[in-house]
């Protein structure tokens, strides 16, 4: 799929990614596959969706201001680690051979789909819970989510929505706001690294990444209309159908 086609479909793909990052942090399992579909290698889809979504992003975390307030010293101590580790994952990305990463891929994407499908369940469990998570289980987690997002990033955004509500926000509207400044600032340096190393699609990433900066902006209004079990399914099921297939073709 090329030319106005393929620019008109990833245009689209973008704007689906950013109306779903908006409910949930799953973009890029949106985006990566709109980019496989046309034809872009495993390791560049990556990397180029990273650089693409920047924008979707950095609009959602601009919307977050009123989920946020009182958070400053949660995000005091939990940005630094996010920026300087989800840089870390980036450089492991860009220093894996392509053989390897084409391995790893479907394994990493369904991680990030069953990560949406049971994200009742991780909420329910932190309903249940009736003491506090160790410090030193919360913050190998995050640094953990943080490796991940620069990494490979598919439902990292749900993983640590998921750490946050667990820990410091119960409030699920709130806890995504504040996702969505962290992983924004976590995705800057290493969309700046991968733009510098030239593994960007470029050709692939702008209407991607005009897609996502459209449905980041809308995607509030609509994502309060749509049905969130609905979308989790439609979503988690799309990662599920796509890693059983890089299997089969690997």
């Amino acid at each position: 799929m090329d030319g106005v086609l393929g620019t008109a479909f990833l245009a689209g793909a973008g704007v689906v990614a950013g109306v779903t990052g908006t409910a949930g942090g799953v973009t890029s399992l949106v985006a990566y596959p709109a980019l496989l579909a046309v034809g872009v290698p495993p390791l560049a889809a990556n990397v180029t969706s990273s650089v693409a979504l920047v924008g979707s992003g950095a609009s959602s975390a601009l919307r977050a201001g009123p989920d946020v307030v009182g958070h400053g010293p949660t995000l005091r101590r939990w940005l630094p680690r996010t920026v300087l580790l989800s840089l870390a994952g980036a450089v492991l990305l860009v220093s894996t051979p392509t053989a390897l990463f084409d391995r790893l891929v479907p394994f990493l994407v369904l991680a990030g789909a069953v990560v949406v499908l049971l994200q009742p369940r991780i909420a329910a469990r932190q309903r249940a819970r009736d003491r506090p998570l160790p410090p030193a289980a919360v913050s190998a987690a995050g640094a953990g989510v943080a490796l991940y997002n620069g990494y490979f990033g598919a439902g990292s955004g749900i993983l640590l929505v998921a750490l946050l509500s667990l820990t410091v926000e119960p409030v699920l509207h709130r806890a995504n706001g504040l996702k969505n400044v962290l992983l924004v600032a976590g995705d800057v340096l290493p969309a700046v690294l991968f733009a510098v190393l030239g593994t960007v699609v470029w050709r692939a990433a702008w209407p991607l990444g005009l897609g996502a900066l459209v449905g980041g902006l809308v995607g509030p209004s609509l994502a309060r209309r749509l049905p969130e079990g609905l979308l989790r399914v439609l979503v988690g099921g799309c990662g599920v159908v796509l890693a059983v297939y890089l299997l089969v073709r690997g």
